[in-house]
């Protein structure tokens, strides 16, 4: 069966079957691999992708059920142009190994899209459900806040 969804702007005609979950269609069938495969249950945040604005954990989204535009990491910011989540990134040295990083910038973007200016409190309820091994979560706070200041100057 043939499906129509929107990922980064452009529109994708992909032929799977209804139930794969999004992360694998973005892997697999369009090779967008910035989006990781994490536990397969939703539960680390290493998937993570808006739909429709809204973060979602895509290996827990069926193909059947994209109801909306999907913006994954690679749909953010460019090599020429970082967002200003991504630069905030890079000047607090967040990652270490990086596997979860596509997962908590975009859980990130999504948090500073309703909160434009979270504190310590709002951040940690956000980003709760995305899990760092390396224990960079001070950092990722750090760079939270900053990209938040960022976007007020732009």
């Amino acid at each position: 069966m043939t499906t129509e969804i929107t990922v980064n702007g452009q529109v994708h005609a992909v032929d799977l079957p209804p139930d794969v979950p999004l992360l694998w269609v973005l892997r697999d069938a369009l090779g967008l691999t910035g989006t990781k495969y994490g536990c397969g249950v939703g539960a680390c945040g290493a998937c993570t992708v808006h739909l429709d604005g809204q973060a979602v954990r895509s290996c827990q989204i069926a193909l059947a059920d994209v109801g909306g535009p999907i913006t994954t990491i690679e749909g953010i910011g460019t090599p020429e142009a970082l967002a200003p989540i991504q630069q905030a990134w890079v000047t607090h040295q967040v990652a270490q190994c990086g596997y979860c990083q596509s997962g908590q910038i975009m859980q990130a973007a999504s948090l500073l899209a309703e909160t434009p200016d979270p504190d310590d409190a709002a951040i940690d309820a956000a980003m709760g459900g995305n899990l760092c091994r390396c224990g960079t979560y001070p950092r990722i706070r750090a760079a939270i806040h900053e990209a938040a200041r960022l976007m007020k100057k732009a």
